[in-house]
C-alpha cells in the first residue's frame, strides 16, 4: 500500500484516538479494561502536543491509516488502525521516523508480542528492559535502538 506521510493538524487528533483505539484493542490484551480508560481519556490527550505528530494517509481517499508521535529522537508512539496492519503503513512510518527526523530509539510493551515482532524484524536491537511502564504501571517495557538506514 502506498501512504502518504504528513503533520498532524489538531484537528486531527479525535481521528488518532480513534485509530489508537483500534490498534490497542487488536494489540494490547494484557490492559485492564480500567488502564485502557484511563489512557484514552486521560493519557492520550495530553500526549499529542508533547511529541511531533505525523500521520500516514491513504493516497486514494485521504484515510488515516496509522500516526507516529516523536520525541527528541524516540519514538514515542506508533499506531496502525487494526484494518490496515500488515500493509507496510507501520514499516512506512518508522522509515520516516528513521529517515526525516532522525529517530534512534523507542519502547515497546514486552507483552504486545505483535510489537515486538514487528521491530525485531525491523531490525531493532534490544537494549535494556524496564519492570514498569512510564506511567508506573506494572506493563514491562523493552528498550529498542532502530537500526541506521
Amino acid at each position: 500500500m502506498t501512504v502518504h506521510i504528513e503533520p498532524v493538524a489538531i484537528a486531527d487528533y479525535p481521528g488518532l484516538v480513534e485509530i489508537w483505539s483500534s490498534s490497542v484493542l487488536a494489540t494490547h490484551d494484557f490492559l485492564t479494561s480500567s488502564d485502557y480508560e484511563e489512557i484514552k481519556q486521560q493519557l492520550i490527550p495530553a500526549y499529542f502536543p508533547a511529541v511531533t505528530l505525523y500521520k500516514a494517509t491513504s493516497h486514494s481517499d485521504q484515510t488515516i491509516l496509522g500516526f507516529l508521535g516523536v520525541l527528541d529522537g524516540c519514538v514515542e508512539m506508533l499506531f496502525i488502525d487494526a484494518s490496515a496492519r500488515g500493509q507496510g503503513v507501520g514499516k512506512a512510518l518508522l522509515n520516516f521516523a528513521v529517515q526525516q527526523l532522525s529517530a534512534t530509539k523507542l519502547d515497546v510493551n514486552e507483552q504486545n508480542s505483535q510489537a515486538v515482532g514487528f521491530y525485531l524484524h525491523y531490525g531493532c536491537s534490544q537494549v535494556g528492559r524496564s519492570e514498569l511502564d512510564a506511567a508506573g504501571k506494572p506493563y514491562p517495557l523493552l528498550h529498542l535502538l532502530l537500526p541506521n538506514q
